[in-house]
């Protein structure tokens, strides 16, 4: 089975490696809520040994290791002359492609989890109200800061 999504007619810049790691330790703060539950199960002795936690411990295992990476593997971007195009998705693909010109602001942001790993979110705003925030996740922070100086220069550029 293969893991990679379809191929698109321009190759995609993958995302920075570190985002899987944020992404594993997020999804393994969110599986501890069964894993402790399942654990509390198995301590009051409801359940013969194991039959709870056993599966439950192998789907989390599961779901840490293949989820994240998928996702990562699914989401990418090309930065062009006068256009960034973001995609994501596994089963349900999101193509969009933001050309410079509508770009009313740009933010970079890093939450605590990010600053840990080294990560920012290249965040641009459009003009009008359909899609008019485009968030690129994942990247490193001096790249997200880097893609940020070059799209205001652009706009800088071509608005006069």
């Amino acid at each position: 089975m293969e893991d990679a999504p379809p191929p698109a007619a321009e190759p995609l810049t993958p995302l920075d490696p570190g985002y899987v790691r944020l992404m594993r330790l997020v999804t393994g703060l969110l599986l501890a809520v069964p894993v402790i539950a399942a654990l509390a199960l198995e301590m009051a002795q409801l359940l013969p040994v194991g039959a709870v936690t056993v599966p439950v411990v192998l789907a989390a295992a599961w779901l840490l290791l293949r989820v994240p990476l998928r996702r990562w593997r699914a989401r990418g971007y090309t930065h062009g002359a006068d256009a960034l195009r973001v995609v994501r998705g596994y089963w349900w693909r999101r193509d969009i492609t933001v050309p410079f010109g509508r770009v009313q602001h740009l933010d970079v942001t890093q939450g605590p989890l990010e600053r840990l790993f080294g990560l920012g979110t290249l965040i641009l705003h459009t003009a009008g109200n359909h899609n008019s925030s485009v968030a690129l996740p994942g990247l490193a922070h001096v790249d997200a800061l880097a893609m940020r100086d070059a799209i205001r220069a652009h706009v800088a550029l071509h608005s006069r």
